[in-house]
């Protein structure tokens, strides 16, 4: 009986995981909910490319930037990288920001009418891949890449042969870049462009958020039409799907950890940002995101915490 007593006011002692419910302003009232242990954490967002906001170092504070159609957060969470919505002295540029003294340095990438866009940061946080693109007969086209050093905030672009409208760059764990190429992916050297490898029917990442799962031992890929589910895992070994899962979310936006991703569910006339395990199964919601919200093409970024 003593002992009984004991566990249940040890259990009572315990305080549960602090959480906070964090108002994302311009968002229809969405909340966020964060708890202090959680394995990343939502440092920016935005309204497609007309509205960006950045969260503050070291609080929940987000503040709205007025130049910018996009941000992103560097793994450690000091450094975030922002693309300019103009050019200047017609040039594109990346805007480096030291979240801890707000200190932002502008790194000119590459020439007008070449853009340069959809931020990849390298996970040791030492590199940013960009996608270069031109505007040709109305329509996009995908010329290449940029890579930009953070240590010496210099640009190097990389221009390569036959690729697809949609293509795009983001970096694997192990310092390649991929990218979609036709129903799979192909990898890239990082140096060169060269192709190092391809993987066929595999289906597309579902960046822009990094596509990899924390270890590198999974890839999220949108299931190729020949399959009812819409979520693949690909062993990058193997260059095989290994795993599909039965779900059917509006967007992934990363990995939440090993065995869970970051989804947006739709929820009655609206959606919910929720936590998602690989059999399909919701585990936690982070926030209730209106329709009109999700209209205006939210976007939302999250960084490992270190």
């Amino acid at each position: 009986m003593i002992a009984a007593i004991a566990i249940a006011l040890s259990l009572t002692l315990v305080p549960p995981a602090a959480r906070a419910d964090i108002v994302l302003p311009g968002t229809g009232g969405m909340k966020y909910q964060e708890k202090v242990d959680d394995p990343v954490r939502l440092t920016a967002y935005g309204l497609g490319t007309r509205r960006t906001s950045l969260r503050s170092f070291t609080g929940d504070t987000f503040t709205w930037g007025r130049t910018t159609a996009e941000v992103s957060v560097a793994p450690g969470g000091r450094l975030a990288a922002g693309v300019p919505r103009s050019y200047r002295a017609s040039y594109d540029a990346l805007i480096l920001t030291d979240r801890t003294t707000g200190t932002a340095t502008r790194v000119r990438t590459v020439k007008k009418p070449l853009t340069a866009s959809y931020v990849s940061w390298s996970r040791d946080a030492k590199r940013i891949a960009l996608t270069v693109e031109q505007k040709v007969g109305g329509r996009w086209r995908v010329l290449g890449f940029t890579i930009v050093d953070v240590a010496t905030k210099r640009a190097r672009t990389v221009r390569v042969p036959g690729l697809s409208e949609d293509a795009g760059f983001w970096w694997s764990p192990g310092g390649d870049l991929i990218s979609t190429y036709g129903v799979g992916l192909r990898v890239y050297r990082a140096s060169d462009g060269a192709v190092l490898r391809t993987l066929r029917g595999v289906g597309r990442p579902t960046g822009p958020e990094d596509a990899f799962s924390p270890s590198g031992a999974r890839l999220a890929t949108w299931c190729p039409a020949r399959f009812k589910e819409q979520l693949c895992l690909v062993n990058p070994a193997t260059g095989t799907i290994a795993t599909r899962v039965n779900v059917r979310p509006e967007a992934l936006f990363g990995w939440w950890d090993e065995s869970h991703v970051i989804a947006v569910m739709a929820y009655g006339s609206a959606y919910r940002l929720s936590v998602v395990d690989l059999k399909g199964k919701v585990t936690r919601v982070l926030a209730a995101i209106p329709a009109r919200t999700w209209a205006a093409e939210l976007w939302l970024s999250f960084t490992r915490r270190s």
